[in-house]
């Protein structure tokens, strides 16, 4: 379903806050803070993603000179036991709050329903994004860190990170959201968590085919179309289904991976990264910059999510997944 917002709801102002071994990515430079304590010196590692959460939006608060009583709705969500670290910052930041869950697509559905208030004059100002913690994330979805357990070239690193920005009525050389394509639910049977770029390369590809159809758009349209999390190998895929719709190697290089570039070449992080934190911090600082800047008039950002949890893999279900897109131009 693609949505074209005729008021262009504004990108006012982003921010982005990482841990400490996010000093490795390449993104490193762009992001508005780098934590020193992989916890935030809290007790726990939910308490430190709480943190992480109310650090980042302090940092956009404090970007575009509002105070928490001038904003509207906090729209955010994680993937922490129905998003107990984002509701807990919620508590502290007292704002409206509307949680959500698109597992790591939830960067870019947050924007959409804030483009959506925004749209019917229901809002003014509206914060929007997630955030992902390495040691909470990978202790719920896959193994305890304390087990050491080696994982297969396919498996991706969680982020430990977040990513904000303000949605508000358009101002003048800001950018702006023109249209979203709210995605599907796709499921090609996969059921291997440690390669989760293979379960979400389909839900990205039918999004992205869905948003360029409707909007009678081409991928050479596009400065760059950026998915959230396919790493190495989910990336790989999804050029090869383009591919096979007849689309060029020319065009193919337009479409880029935050979690395939998030951390280099550094093969430590085997696939790339991962978590609802990885597209929201590298599309809310360095995309951001590059539309600021006037390097990138449109970009399509498509935040992918793989609808799994604890319960549906111990009981031997496929991993559902989707895709969300936002168009963002200047």
């Amino acid at each position: 379903m693609v949505i074209v917002f005729r008021q262009k709801p504004a990108i006012l102002a982003c921010a982005a806050v990482a841990g400490p071994l996010e000093k490795r990515s390449v993104f490193f430079s762009y992001f508005d803070k780098v934590l020193e304590d992989e916890r935030v010196y809290e007790q726990t590692n939910e308490k430190g993603q709480m943190a992480l959460v109310r650090e980042t939006c302090k940092v956009l608060l404090e970007k575009a000179k509002v105070k928490n009583l001038d904003i509207d709705y906090l729209l955010s969500g994680d993937l922490v036991n129905q998003m107990t670290p984002t509701s807990f910052a919620a508590r502290e930041l007292a704002v409206s709050f509307i949680g959500l869950f698109s597992a790591c697509a939830t960067s870019i559905s947050s924007v959409i329903v804030a483009s959506l208030l925004t749209e019917v004059g229901a809002s003014n100002l509206a914060i929007a994004g997630a955030a992902s913690h390495h040691n909470s994330t990978e202790r719920q979805f896959r193994y305890p860190i304390d087990y050491g357990a080696q994982k297969p070239a396919t498996a991706q690193w969680t982020v430990t990170a977040a990513g904000y920005v303000l949605v508000g009525q358009y101002v003048d050389g800001s950018p702006y959201i023109a249209a979203a394509t709210v995605g599907k639910v796709i499921d090609y049977g996969q059921t291997d968590p440690f390669h989760m770029g293979a379960a979400m390369a389909p839900a990205a590809y039918q999004t992205i085919t869905d948003h360029l159809k409707q909007r009678g758009q081409k991928i050479a349209d596009y400065d760059a179309i950026f998915t959230g999390d396919l790493g190495t190998y989910g990336l790989k895929i999804l050029k090869a289904m383009f591919a096979e719709d007849g689309i060029g190697q020319e065009d193919l290089k337009i479409i880029r991976d935050a979690g395939e570039e998030y951390y280099g070449e550094d093969k430590r992080f085997q696939a790339g990264a991962s978590g609802a934190g990885c597209s929201a911090s590298v599309f809310f600082s360095y995309v951001d910059l590059q539309l600021k800047t006037g390097r990138y008039q449109k970009v399509l950002l498509v935040a992918t999510g793989a609808l799994l949890s604890p319960l549906s893999y111990q009981q031997g279900q496929s991993i559902p997944c989707t895709a969300h897109a936002i168009e963002v131009c200047v």
